[in-house]
């Protein structure tokens, strides 16, 4: 049998091929970069040949590499699907999912059963303790986010934008000192989410009001309880529109419809770029994105 280099060094190859950065690619790999660095040149001793033109934070392929890149890239593709599927037993594949709770109620859950249906074989374990970004690769394969933009080192597609509503219980507008200027919101507590701290900004000055001071904001992790606290009345929630719509709750309110105010947040699907390669990664990002564009057609 013929004498082949070790294996991470071709990982090693094909990550930084991919990303274009050896820190990018460490990064994916758990590996420092020195490591990294060390197994990109086994190799370029291996075949005796360089493999890249090194530049300032960059590592782009040379002739050479190229040509490697595209005969073994899909060999080590093929590779990793193999040793996927004897590990997870019986055909079954496992993706470890961070969501936000709400976003899971409103916009994942009533889906499921057709993603059941689609690909039987993906099984999907839920995490909604927040924070999932930080945590991929350290538990969790990808992730539903809420940010204003993700890091260009991490894979990441937006699939939604979205409106900022004001949204307060019923009483406010149909009470016997109806809310009717925006101006009125200082009287009152507003609620915000903790990952969308600038909806008000964005919203008050919108209104034209300048930055908006209310009587006290308070704090959420979860956007269900945001609803319930502003249906109850303790105080105006700042929040996406598609929050408000999935609700259907008779007790809630839109304030200040005529205000129309694009967010600075939108839901992105982010992942390791390495977990891209995965099956059940790939799997239910194609299958997010197919619903996505139907419901959007």
């Amino acid at each position: 049998m013929r004498r082949l280099p070790p294996l991470g060094s071709i990982e090693a190859f094909v990550q930084v091929a991919r990303l274009g950065s050896i820190k990018a690619a460490a990064e994916e790999l758990s590996l420092s970069a020195p490591a990294l660095s060390r197994r990109i040149q086994s190799l370029e001793r291996f075949i005796a040949k360089p493999l890249f033109a090194r530049r300032h934070q960059a590592m782009v392929l040379n002739e050479d590499g190229e040509w490697l890149l595209v005969q073994i890239a899909p060999v080590l593709d093929q590779l990793s699907d193999a040793v996927e599927a004897m590990t997870v037993g019986s055909g079954l594949l496992r993706l470890r999912l961070g969501v936000l709770p709400l976003f899971a109620a409103q916009r994942l859950f009533p889906h499921l059963g057709a993603l059941r249906q689609a690909h039987p074989e993906l099984h999907l374990d839920i995490d909604t303790a927040g924070h999932g970004i930080a945590r991929l690769g350290d538990g969790l394969d990808a992730v539903i986010a809420l940010g204003r933009e993700i890091d260009p080192a991490l894979y990441a597609r937006r699939f939604d934008r979205n409106s900022v509503y004001v949204i307060g219980a019923r009483h406010l507008i149909e009470g016997p000192r109806p809310i009717a200027h925006p101006s009125q919101l200082a009287g009152q507590t507003a609620l915000l989410h903790r990952e969308m701290p600038d909806t008000i900004g964005a919203w008050s000055s919108a209104a034209g009001i300048g930055p908006l001071k209310p009587m006290a904001v308070d704090l959420f992790d979860s956007g269900g309880l945001m609803l319930e606290a502003a249906a109850q009345g303790l105080g105006i929630a700042f929040m996406h529109a598609s929050h408000f719509n999935h609700a259907n709750d008779p007790r809630l309110v839109r304030l200040f419809p005529d205000i129309e105010v694009e967010s600075p947040y939108s839901h992105w699907f982010v992942c390791r770029p390495r977990a891209m390669q995965t099956r059940p990664v790939k799997m239910f990002h194609d299958w997010l994105f197919t619903l996505t564009d139907e419901r959007e057609a």
